[in-house]
Order: structure tokens, then sequence, then C-alpha cells
């Protein structure tokens, strides 16, 4: 399911933004759902880090009479929800180009004044941002997104072997074939964002699709690219399960 956000200060354009929302999810019967509306980003900053797994789109006012405005709120949604999509509302057209010093992607930039046509462009957000969502979801586009220092990259899913723990805190290792890329994240995240990969240790997580050879006795997992990942005592008896299912 597809979440929703809407952060506005003013009640009467934060109840005029509701109604528009969940009248064309209904109309439409599509799989989303709001999940909060509020005029404190610090509320939505809070429910978004305890509910990570939640891909959404944000319909954020910018001037949000608070020491958090839109464009901070943004930049902290996106560390959290890179593959979220992000929509401004607001009065400030003039303030347009801060996306890109935020580096925050975003979706679009409604201006409220425009108030005939308010309505058509929050749903032609809601259309295209469920459209790339459920392409997302069906594996059409199958993408990891990582964020290295200012830069986000993106890669394809198949092409991820696995996921170790670096010696440096809070630090992962990715490897693909032919290359290791060190990041930013943690292990229970990547197990929520990556559900079909296999958590095989505390300190690995792997792609089944890319799985060689589970050595037991070793309590190691051979992968395609021939390197060697730890296995748990508990993790090898739910391992060989799945391999064997898969054969």
């Amino acid at each position: 399911m597809l979440s929703v956000y809407i952060c506005e200060d003013n009640s009467n354009q934060r109840k005029k933004m509701e109604r528009f929302v969940t009248e064309f999810i209904m109309i439409e019967a599509l799989d989303m759902e709001l999940v909060l509306s509020t005029d404190d980003p610090e509320e939505m900053l809070t429910y978004v880090q305890q509910n990570p797994e939640k891909v959404g789109l944000y319909f954020l006012d910018i001037d949000l009479g608070h020491q958090m405005n839109g464009m901070t709120l943004a930049s902290a949604i996106r560390e959290i929800d890179d593959l979220g999509k992000i929509v401004f509302v607001t009065t400030h057209a003039e303030m347009s180009f801060l996306t890109f010093t935020y580096k925050i992607e975003a979706m679009d930039f409604i201006i409220k004044e425009e108030t005939d046509q308010l309505q058509a462009k929050v749903q032609s957000c809601i259309k295209t941002a469920y459209q790339r969502y459920m392409t997302d979801r069906s594996g059409k586009k199958k993408l990891f997104q990582l964020k290295i220092g200012d830069t986000q990259q993106s890669l394809p899913i198949a092409d991820i072997i696995a996921f170790e723990a670096s010696t440096s805190a809070h630090r992962l290792i990715l490897y693909t074939q032919d290359s290791e890329i060190e990041f930013y994240d943690t292990m229970k995240n990547l197990e929520k964002r990556l559900p079909n990969f296999f958590r095989s240790h505390k300190s690995f997580l792997i792609n089944l699709d890319h799985v060689s050879q589970l050595k037991k006795q070793e309590r190691v997992v051979e992968m395609s690219n021939g390197m060697e990942c730890f296995v748990s005592v508990r993790a090898i008896p739910r391992l060989a399960k799945i391999l064997r299912q898969e054969k």
C-alpha cells in the first residue's frame, strides 16, 4: 500500500487537501491510504522514522510556521524514504529552486493560488505516484537506491549479491559481481526494504538468487561471485529449506 501524508499549517487548506486525496483514492479504488495529516512537521517526521518500511507520497507546505520548514522536513524524509514522492503545495513559487539546493528530487511544485487547478494537480500527482509505485512493486523496475555522501545512486536489485556489515559503525558494504560499495544504513532497515533477501547472519543479508551452494559444515554460503557469507547455526535449517523449495 502506498501511504499518503499531508503537512500543512493552514487548517482550511489541510482539510481541502484531505478531501481531494481521500475522494480520489476512493473513486479510483487505489491501494493507497491517507495515514497522516498534520500541521506539525515534527509529528510527521517522527511517524516516518517509526515506519521506515512505508513508501509514501508527501504533500508538504514550505512555510509551516514552525522551526522546521517544509524543505528541511522533505530533506529529512528523503533520508528515510528514498523511494517516496514529494510534492510541495505552497504560495512560495519563488522557492522552487531550493528543491535542487536541498537535493530533494521533488515530483511537483503546486501553487496554492491556482485554486481552479489545485484539485486536478493533486489528483495528477496521486495518479503518477501510484503508477510508479505499482511499477516498482510488480518488478518491472526493481531498483535499490542508496546515498553516498551527497549523491543518490540506483542499481538493479537483481545485480546485488549480498550486504555485509562494515567494521565502521552504521555502515554496510554492498557487493555486486564487479564492485563493492560502502554506505550508511542498517541491516534491520535493509531487511524491511528487501523482503526477498535472506538474513543468513547478523553480519550478512544475501540475495537468494545468487546462492551457489550452502556449506553446512563450514557454516557459510557461497555466492555467484565466489564470496562466502557466514550462516548462523539457527539460520542453516531455514536457508536449506528455502533453497530446496527453489530447486
